[in-house]
């Protein structure tokens, strides 16, 4: 069978039994710092492994339950599958339970049991009203209709069949998708004499392989997994759902701490600006002002910022309120993701929610805004698709996917789908929209058309200065759509030059009279030519189109530049040629071309040297050779 893998956090009022609980099924006691042993409570994260069968790996989280502890507490259930809701039977259930359970939740968790501890403590006749009371504290929550166990940990009445439950639970749990791309939100750092730095934390997606590398956000730091811990056993991977220590090589305790994550690289990127979906507690003691300053927590990074509403100025209660997080500090985040918000002072829990989208932009104040993050907030996974790729106009899938929040498995079928519908098409590694394919495609044209127009003696434009009009696109998009055009019919491609397939280079018409003058001069001149510059200045060609006319007339094949001064017809040159080569024997000297071509060295040096240069002759001494 399968291994499946699980995190449980166990959440409650502070000394309701939560960490003798956790050690009275797994032998473990989560509190171990100094400090939680003298004042008997929990002020860190503990964990510790549930051993339930073979195939289940299950880690505990016994998150803090003192107020002044909330912010471990939410860094520990926001990576958790299935919640136990700790309550002592001597005590019901009490303001900070009452909290926990807003966060609860607040953070989208919809597993969870109830279990009330220190049964030993009150009568049998008390339990109906502990249970009646309990159950009428958690209506309208995800508890309610939970089941609800009595135990008691010091004597461990109850814990078996609480085993049996837990078990029963987690097998209607899907695990934590370990086929995306790696997320492991740091809780812990600490390094270990002989070792170096570690961190601690529990996987949120993906799988982490010895030896990987990985990169640290948001410091954008590369490092390598060298050795890795679930539980204090050595393994070579982790995945989704474990609770996992990674000895990380290239990189000192002090770079790094809690809230920071490792990914896989390239697959994740920082944000500062996040829409959100937000769903405010009830009773919210004091208003929250537009542009309030909160904390933000998401994982187990802590982040403060603003809240910035689109179509209010205060927020005192509301649910799926449409609006904007723009924070002091990158996070790291996808669409998706659940999170906390609670105002600093005087510290309160606001409300929490999902991201919408984990890169916002600066949008202006109105309905339109909120109808727009209503439709990205609703979209299909198709529409999502679409509305990604019409902002971000191509991406790799691997982006696209991350961007859209979906599975490697449901993004590929997606994809297939919409480009076998032509709504969707994919160059090279990139996926864009057939509109903005064809989009792209109309801008080269034009830009190639007025191109054409402006300078109609060249055989086209550059690629780098096509790629110019499409800067929007990207780089390396703007390069594949050219180099697929290219390859059509509409356009043709001669080197480094890029033009429509119906264009053929001309003289401007304003200009052709005077150019035409220019080309029989040439052609009256013979192999005795003047200075091109001094027969283009008597046709009157304006200074800045004689080396265009001067390139179009070599590349056309009409004219040969014997050097940067002489410039004769191709059809006297020819002749030049033709008349030699029938006059002279396989090898002659300088003189014997001028016998027959009656040149001055001014002329013949030249002419002899560009014969060379072409390869119909070889200089041997004072003697040249024909090679054909």
């Amino acid at each position: 069978m399968a291994e499946l893998f699980y995190t449980i956090g166990m959440a409650g009022h502070i000394d309701h039994g939560k960490t003798t609980l956790t050690k009275a099924l797994t032998n473990i006691d989560t509190d171990r710092l100094k400090e939680e042993k003298e004042r008997a409570i929990s002020i860190e994260l503990g964990y510790a492994p549930l051993k339930l069968d073979d195939e289940s790996h299950v880690s505990i989280i016994d998150v803090p339950g003192h107020e002044k502890f909330i912010r471990q507490m939410i860094a520990g259930v926001a990576g958790i599958d299935l919640v136990l809701l700790v309550v002592a039977a001597d005590e019901g259930v009490m303001p900070q339970t009452v909290e926990h359970l807003d966060i609860l939740n607040l953070l989208g968790i919809h597993k969870g049991l109830i279990v009330v501890t220190k049964m030993d403590q009150v009568e049998d006749d008390m339990i109906e009203l502990i249970e009646a009371d309990i159950y009428e504290q958690v209506e309208g929550t995800f508890f309610e209709g939970s089941d609800l166990l009595f135990v008691d940990s010091l004597s461990k009445k109850g814990i078996p069949e609480l085993k049996e439950k837990i078990k029963a639970y987690l097998k209607d749990v899907p695990m934590r998708d370990a086929t995306g791309a790696f997320r492991l939100p740091i809780d812990q750092v600490f390094t270990v004499h002989g070792q170096g730095t570690v961190v601690r934390g529990t996987v949120y997606e993906g799988m982490v392989n010895e030896g990987d590398v990985l990169e640290l956000l948001p410091q954008g730091r590369k490092v390598r997994s060298r050795q890795m811990q679930v539980h204090h056993e050595p393994q070579t991977s982790a995945r989704a759902g474990q609770r996992v220590a990674i000895n990380l090589g290239g990189i000192s305790k002090h770079e790094m701490k809690r809230g920071d994550v490792l990914v896989s690289t390239q697959y994740y990127s920082t944000t500062d600006t996040i829409d959100i979906s937000l769903d405010t507690v009830e009773n919210l003691d004091h208003p929250l002002k537009q542009r309030g300053y909160i904390k933000l927590h998401l994982g187990t990074a802590e982040v403060y910022g603003k809240i910035v509403f689109f179509d209010r100025n205060e927020l005192t209660d509301g649910k799926n309120v449409l609006c904007q997080l723009r924070l002091d500090s990158p996070v790291v985040t996808k669409r998706g993701d659940r999170f906390i918000v609670r105002r600093p002072t005087p510290a309160e829990t606001i409300g929490g929610g999902e991201v919408i989208d984990p890169h916002g932009e600066k949008y202006k104040f109105g309905q339109a805004t909120v109808d727009m993050l209503a439709r990205k907030k609703e979209g299909t996974p198709s529409e999502r698709i679409i509305d990604i790729l019409k902002k971000e106009k191509g991406l790799k899938q691997y982006e696209l996917l991350k961007e859209a929040a979906m599975d490697n498995d449901e993004g590929v079928l997606l994809l297939s789908k919409l480009e076998a519908d032509e709504k969707v098409m994919k160059l090279g590694d990139y996926f864009l929209l057939t509109s903005v394919f064809d989009e792209m495609v109309e801008l080269i044209r034009e830009d190639l058309s007025e191109f054409h127009e402006a300078y109609p003696l060249r055989e086209g434009k550059n690629k780098a200065e096509i790629r110019q009009s499409l800067t929007s696109y990207g780089k390396q998009l703007a390069d594949l759509v050219i180099d697929v055009v290219t390859g059509g019919q509409d356009f043709v491609k001669n080197g480094q030059y890029i033009a429509l397939s119906q264009f053929q280079p001309s003289f401007p018409k304003q200009w052709s009279k005077r150019m035409e003058q220019l080309e029989e001069t040439l052609k009256k001149q013979g192999l005795e030519v003047a200075a091109y510059e001094e027969v283009a200045v008597d046709a009157g060609i304006p200074k800045d189109l004689q080396e265009e006319l001067r390139h179009f007339l070599i590349r056309s094949d009409r004219a040969v530049e014997l050097d940067e001064k002489l410039v004769m017809t191709k059809e006297a040159f020819d002749q030049g040629v033709k008349q030699l080569f029938e006059k002279t024997d396989t090898r002659f000297t300088l003189q014997d071309a001028k016998s027959v071509l009656g040149l001055s060295r001014k002329y013949l040096v030249p002419f002899m040297e560009h014969l060379d240069k072409l390869g119909l002759t070889k200089r041997d001494g004072n003697e040249r050779v024909w090679q054909k």
